[in-house]
């Protein structure tokens, strides 16, 4: 699975980063603790997040994930935004609380694994 399919998948809205559209997915991490995710996270994840400050894309570029998903229609500034699409990390939004998309994504990805 893609971040592309993802989207389709569970109608996300594309912030920023749509140079990387085309990552593939392992799996997912959920948190809003950045040394929480620097620690745990691993490559080809999403991580899932109120966060939407700059730090957000540097740990993701830095752990190799595959997106960032925003919770609750939350959107980063214009300089996160220029700086996501000059590294091509993909942030997404929803308006779905994190609880509920969290769901979404592990029916997707453990359908995906059943295949």
């Amino acid at each position: 699975m893609t971040v592309e399919d993802l989207i389709d998948k569970l109608n996300l809205t594309i912030v920023s980063g749509k140079g990387g559209l085309e990552r593939k997915i392992q799996g997912c991490y959920v948190s809003d603790v950045l040394s929480d995710v620097l620690g745990s996270a691993t490559k080809e994840t999403i991580w899932v997040t109120q966060q939407n400050h700059k730090n957000v894309v540097a740990v993701a570029l830095l752990k190799q994930l595959s997106c960032v998903v925003l919770v609750k229609d939350i959107l980063p500034s214009e300089e996160v935004i220029a700086i996501s699409n000059k590294e091509e990390i993909p942030i997404l939004s929803t308006p779905s609380e994190t609880f509920e998309i969290v769901g979404e994504i592990y029916n997707l990805i453990l359908r995906q694994n059943c295949k």
